[in-house]
């Protein structure tokens, strides 16, 4: 097997490396803990296109080493004040999600420090997720009053099941890392110093295998975890929802808080 590097050193925020059959992202932004900024966002879905491009045949979507933060979430500067769709189906975020789940090769989450918020997403719609016993995830859009997208919560109910998923979103606790691997979130919790050894080996195992396979298998995988039929006027009700937290009092109050380092005070209006 012929070894080949490729490096596009046009991104600030995210950099891109392939190295054989592998293709590196990885989120470089640690002054802002890689919050998921529309740049990052649009970085990352260059990459994931580039990858695609260049025909590699595992994809490993990674923090820079050593990060306490594998990424802060989305990031709260950008979150919108006019009663719009923080996560409309447009959003850079929700595009990321999509290229994941569409790009014909397995994708691997190599999850060195803490997750919040939409990070979860991005995480959890990898097709695996390795971690090290410092790796937690915390879904937080209650911390804010964010109303969460409708296929968000269906991607958490599918991966997690109902319960768990209540009580994350109810609490924004983080989850440990013990915790996520007994519930299947993460396949794997390895030393801090083994990860990117044990990530790689696990890649190469799959390189192995028949990619036309893997390539069928993943899409079916996809197909068969949407299939859960919902009548267009339940999403319509479920955006209606959306539109209420999304334009509250509460939604502006946890914006405001955020930013002056205090405990929000909801009214529930």
């Amino acid at each position: 097997m012929s070894i080949y590097y490729l490096i596009f050193i046009k991104m600030e925020l995210v950099k891109q490396e392939i190295k054989g059959m592998i293709g590196w992202i990885t989120l470089n932004h640690d002054a802002k803990r890689n919050a998921l900024s529309r740049a990052l966002l649009n970085e990352l879905l260059e990459a994931f296109d580039g990858m695609h491009e260049q025909k590699v045949r595992v994809i490993i979507l990674r923090a820079n080493k050593g990060a306490k933060v594998w990424s802060s979430g989305f990031n709260i500067d950008e979150l919108p004040r006019d009663g719009s769709d923080p996560l409309a189906y447009d959003n850079p975020l929700q595009k990321v999600i999509r290229a994941i789940m569409k790009i014909p090769v397995p994708v691997i989450a190599m999850a060195e420090g803490s997750i919040w918020g939409g990070a979860c997403n991005v995480a959890i719609i990898c097709d695996m997720v390795i971690g090290t016993k410092d790796t937690c995830l915390a879904i937080t859009p209650a911390k804010i009053g964010v109303p969460y997208n409708t296929s968000g919560i269906l991607q958490f109910l599918d991966i997690m099941g109902s319960h768990i998923a209540k009580e994350m979103f109810f609490t924004a606790d983080p989850i440990s890392a013990e915790k996520a691997h007994s519930l299947g979130i993460i396949n794997h919790i390895v030393e801090p110093e083994e990860l990117e050894n044990f990530t790689v080996n696990l890649a190469n195992r799959i390189i192995a295998n028949s990619p036309l396979s893997i390539q069928v298998i993943k899409e079916q995988l996809n197909i068969l975890g949407n299939s859960l039929p919902i009548s267009p006027s339940v999403f319509e009700h479920i955006d209606m929802l959306r539109g209420k937290a999304g334009t509250s009092t509460d939604y502006i109050e946890g914006i405001r808080s955020f930013y002056e380092k205090r405990k929000p005070v909801f009214i529930g209006e």
